[in-house]
């Protein structure tokens, strides 16, 4: 599985647009990225203890989050993902999955779930049965994404955090969002084995530092 080092910076609008204009100098936007950006929206599982919530506050250590993700509102194309952190390193999986058997997770039918031959949904169907994960809160923003070759780089600049009322209506393109509190703008910064120079440099800004800053936690300030 592949792990990779992070970094979440919060920054404000000057310090996006100044990062921009470094970042345009020395990488190359995302391809998939329509006109700079895309929508992201993601759904991501906890309990009614908010293990995932708690664990991620309380910077455990080894934790891990479970999510259904797509983008620009294309529902052709979903995503299941899982996101690990152990000893500072992230990695993810992921697996596609259809509108269907979204549909199908979201009204309590998961009966399907352990026989479809995909590792990850019977893994999150495990823990559905034995942790009671749900789908529990939507999140949606808007990405801006760049790439450096050297070391595998992806920045990204994440803004206008969005949450939904309902986990059911993840599949609807005019699903009622509104904002997540007064949420700042998120640089994050992840590579391999190591930060090129170039980069290192565009996304150092004064008086702002790496954080731990949660988009899911930010979502939940309503409930």
């Amino acid at each position: 599985m592949e792990v990779r080092h992070e970094w979440k910076i919060e920054i404000n609008a000057s310090d996006r647009i100044a990062v921009r204009q470094r970042l345009r100098a020395i990488a190359r936007p995302d391809p998939h990225a329509v006109n700079g950006t895309y929508q992201i929206r993601s759904l991501y599982f906890d309990n009614l203890s908010d293990k995932a919530l708690r664990e991620k506050l309380d910077g455990v250590n080894a934790r891990e989050k479970f999510r259904i993700r797509c983008y620009n509102g294309d529902i052709s194309l979903i995503h299941l993902e899982k996101k690990s952190k152990r000893n500072g390193l992230g990695s993810k999986q992921a697996e596609q999955i259809s509108a269907a058997e979204t549909a199908a997770i979201l009204s309590g039918d998961w009966a399907w779930m352990p026989g479809c031959g995909r590792s990850l949904v019977a893994e999150l169907y495990s823990k559905m049965l034995c942790q009671g994960l749900r789908p529990k809160t939507i999140v949606d923003y808007v990405r801006e994404p760049y790439i450096y070759s050297p070391g595998n780089v992806r920045i990204t600049l994440d803004y206008n955090i969005r949450t939904g009322c309902s986990c059911k209506d993840f599949l609807r393109c005019d699903c009622i969002t509104i904002p997540a509190g007064d949420a700042p703008i998120i640089l994050e910064v992840k590579w391999d084995e190591f930060l090129p120079e170039p980069v290192r440099a565009a996304v150092q800004l004064c008086g702002r530092h790496a954080g731990a800053f949660s988009k899911y936690a930010a979502c939940r300030i309503y409930g």
